[in-house]
């Protein structure tokens, strides 16, 4: 019997050890830029548009350590951006579009590409963006029909990147919230729906910084549990910001994706491209003339220099050619990367983390100023 009750009261002591570990460190965190991450509204066909929990201050931060500290908000229409949107206004609309690189949680919004077309176009065009971390072109259709229905955007400008393509369709990629391209009986490429529906969990984890902590600054999600939900529910994406701190020049990676090409990838990353361009014109009710495409690329001479022949290097070629032969404008920032880091000499990332940094968003606002598409709208 001693024995007994020896073993439940170190079993007690242990237990309200750790509890009591776990108040200072919840107290202690409190006080710190623990990251709070974006709370997803659901997305169902009833609500079928991905947006955040709108009018919310968060707190960007990464790593154990808690770098690149950053303070953003979320707007009325729920997403990231400084401004709020309305329905009506005397300047016409340009919407921005893009995943991860274009929500920027980690660059102040003047800072950013959208922030510094805001400024610079003040008085000549409002300009309003839709984006958010893990998102490819298929759901950037459904946020410019969105940005057309809602706000009558006369003019869209759409960032794409080295993973839209393979993850727009279901057999590489199926994000809670996002649409995704799925074949029909027939072969032919359908937007589909998955749905999200946030829970109790979601709530709980929102009170607790130590758990925000432990989940996207120390990222225990990459044990082997399950976190994608509670990860959705803050960043607002299954993949919150992971998918583009791969090395740019990495021989299995070149522009922010698996540099491997197979048939099937390929063949299926056309076929979305194809229903890509299908889709635009029929969803925004716009003329090629009206949108621009900003298309990423190496950045620089190492990883450009024998990227032709990567996935991603086949992808832009192919999505650039089909884009201009329809009349749209296509931004190519390889060109204009490479030719800035031969005069700087600068890193157009963080050191921790592959999104643009400021000096970057810079260098891309000033190619879209020098658009004919933001000339046409500005004028």
């Amino acid at each position: 019997m001693p024995r007994r009750r020896e073993v439940l009261l170190s079993i007690v002591s242990a237990v309200l050890a750790v509890v009591a570990f776990a108040g200072l460190a919840e107290l202690a965190l409190r006080l710190l830029p623990v990251a709070s991450g974006l709370r997803t509204m659901a997305v169902t066909a009833e609500s079928p548009v991905f947006r955040l929990t709108p009018n919310r201050d968060y707190v960007y931060s990464r790593d154990w350590d808690l770098v690149m500290v950053n303070h953003g908000r979320v707007n009325n229409a729920g997403f990231v951006n400084d401004r709020d949107y309305a329905k009506s206004g005397a300047a016409p609309v340009l919407a921005v579009i893009g995943d991860s690189y274009i929500e920027a949680l980690m660059v102040p919004f003047a800072d950013t590409l959208q922030g510094r077309l805001a400024k610079a176009l003040d008085g000549k065009a409002r300009v309003y963006s839709f984006a958010a971390s893990g998102a490819p072109l298929s759901q950037y259709l459904i946020w410019a029909q969105y940005a057309v229905r809602e706000f009558g955007a006369k003019a869209l400008v759409i960032n794409v990147v080295g993973n839209d393509f393979d993850e727009s369709h279901v057999d590489y990629k199926l994000a809670q919230g996002f649409w995704h391209y799925s074949p029909e009986p027939d072969g032919r490429l359908r937007l589909r729906l998955n749905e999200y529906v946030p829970g109790l969990k979601h709530f709980l984890v929102s009170r607790s910084a130590l758990l925000r902590y432990l989940v996207f600054n120390v990222r225990i999600a990459h044990i082997e549990v399950d976190l994608s939900p509670v990860r959705q529910f803050f960043f607002g994406t299954p993949e919150p910001a992971r998918k583009s701190e791969r090395v740019m020049d990495s021989p299995m990676h070149a522009g922010n994706t698996v540099a491997t090409i197979t048939v099937p990838r390929e063949v299926k990353s056309l076929a979305v491209i194809d229903a890509f361009f299908r889709d635009l014109p029929e969803m925004t009710g716009m003329s090629p003339v009206q949108i621009a495409f900003l298309m990423d690329g190496f950045r620089y001479p190492e990883a450009a220099a024998s990227a032709a022949n990567t996935y991603f290097g086949r992808m832009r070629a192919a999505f650039k050619a089909r884009a201009e032969a329809v009349g749209y404008e296509v931004i190519d920032l390889d060109p204009i990367f490479l030719a800035d880091f031969a005069h700087r000499h600068q890193r157009f990332e963080f050191p921790r983390d592959g999104h643009w940094n400021a000096m970057a968003h810079g260098i891309v606002a000033e190619a879209a100023l020098r658009s004919k598409l933001v000339w046409r709208i500005s004028k």
